[in-house]
């Protein structure tokens, strides 16, 4: 049955604590994205390229991880502590210690170190989406309200947006602090791991699943299999993965060249700091706005106008001379738009729950949510491996003066590329994604109305 209080307010206190759940994911995850292929190459002692194929085949195996993961937890019974909770109080505790493996470095030979970080390191991605698709998947259980959902939104991209901060300002002066860096990065990366399981404790302790649905006992199970092809039918969450797909790659494709960019373009690198503190601390201001603009707006149409902003100030910032005021002030701008269009996809990917239940009669949480983050984790490993070969492609040659030729290509990959992929992103959300505020409420009012009468039936 799905619960009376599917409908109800959320308290701010709610909406601070699943936020503080994406905190305690970033204090784990975002170890292994800003510091361990530097980890690997000067404290493991494997080379770079080992490091990013270490990236590549771990995302790519996390990503069909999450849609086993999906799958199991949607099979799974409802317990006293709900559905998708229990792996977040449980399963942040193996993560924790996974994390901080992750940044071992044993005295083994060439190949037992290669062997370890690729070992370690999927280990540690099935453990992350063991915790994280269960937390995704907790949004679209915790309320049906619209904006109360835009708010879980807003505030899980404000979480972790502060814990990439924290993660980027913390960890290194404490590896510093220690004559032994090998300690240094057991004592940093254990610290952040030790309160990411605090915060993932107290996402589960102040978060209640609202919207339950109980199986009936007559009726039949529906194969996994089955499940997976009536994703298909799910046409705002095909559209949702496919715009992840490419915004995502962008993204990160981005953070893998701006350190090139801020050296050889603008020849300041330790803008890289200012660079970082910028666009978070906006992207954290501009996902205060998110709810205020969805109850103006609709998703859809804040996603979009998000995404354009950031396609501007892109195309502004490559068209234009080089320089830093221009670079910063265009940055900024950018960076607000994007982060309306960041912070969305989690509160539609929710939605998409909903249209699946009203389109085929199943309320699979998990496989729907571990869908989506399937395209997102492929996303992250094709922006891990591509930006070396693009450079290559492009002429770079490390520690040199670089030619004309490739500071345009610098530059492109800067802004260019990723300024195309928002605006596939962006055809695609337009074209493709059909759910309208009209239709949701329109779907909800019928789930209702189709529980109701379950409930009268039951009661007669």
């Amino acid at each position: 049955m799905m619960e009376n209080s599917a409908q109800k307010r959320l308290s701010l206190k709610e909406k601070v604590s699943y936020g503080l759940g994406d905190v305690g994911n970033g204090f784990m995850f975002d170890m292994g994205q800003i510091y361990l292929l530097k980890f690997y190459t000067d404290i493991l002692g494997i080379s770079a390229y080992w490091g990013g194929l270490v990236f590549l085949v771990s995302k790519i195996f996390d990503a069909f991880a999450d849609s086993s993961v999906g799958a199991f937890i949607d099979k799974r019974k409802v317990g006293k502590r709900g559905k998708f909770r229990p792996f977040i109080l449980f399963g942040s505790i193996p993560l924790a210690i996974m994390t901080v493996i992750s940044f071992m470095a044993p005295d083994f030979s060439d190949t037992g170190k290669i062997a370890f970080a690729f070992i370690t390191y999927m280990a540690f991605g099935l453990s992350y989406s063991i915790v994280n698709i269960p937390y995704g998947s907790l949004a679209a259980s915790m309320t049906q309200e619209s904006v109360d959902r835009a708010s879980l939104g807003s505030f899980r991209a404000i979480g972790s947006q502060f814990a990439m901060l924290i993660s980027g300002m913390v960890v290194i002066p404490i590896v510093l602090y220690f004559p032994d860096q090998k300690l240094g990065y057991t004592v940093g990366i254990g610290s952040m791991a030790l309160i990411g399981v605090i915060f993932h404790y107290i996402c589960y302790r102040n978060t209640n699943e609202n919207v339950v649905r109980l199986p009936k006992k007559e009726e039949e199970k529906v194969p996994m299999s089955k499940l997976f092809k009536l994703l298909l039918s799910n046409r705002p969450l095909i559209a949702l993965c496919f715009v992840c797909l490419f915004m995502v790659a962008g993204s990160n494709l981005r953070t893998a060249v701006q350190l090139y960019y801020l050296q050889y373009n603008l020849g300041n690198p330790g803008l890289m700091s200012l660079l970082s503190f910028t666009s978070i601390g906006i992207a954290v201001i501009g996902s205060f706005f998110i709810p205020a603009l969805v109850k103006r707006l609709g998703k859809k149409k804040t996603f979009i106008i998000g995404l354009l902003i950031g396609i501007a100030a892109d195309v502004a910032n490559f068209v234009l001379p080089a320089n830093v005021p221009t670079f910063i002030i265009l940055l900024t701008i950018g960076s607000l738009g994007l982060s309306f269009a960041l912070g969305l996809p989690w509160v539609m990917v929710a939605d998409a729950v909903d249209y699946h239940e009203w389109k085929t009669g199943q309320r699979t949480e998990g496989i729907v949510y571990s869908s989506y983050s399937f395209f997102r984790k492929l996303a992250q490993a094709l922006a891990g491996f591509i930006p070396g070969v693009a450079l290559g492609l492009i002429g770079y040659v490390p520690n040199a003066e670089q030619t004309a030729g490739t500071l345009l290509g610098i530059k492109g990959l800067m802004f260019l590329v990723p300024a195309g992929l928002n605006l596939i992103a962006a055809v695609i959300l337009i074209v493709l994604y059909n759910l309208t505020e009209d239709l949701y409420k329109k779907i909800i009012d019928e789930l209702k109305d189709k529980q109701k009468v379950n409930d009268n039936l039951k009661s007669a």
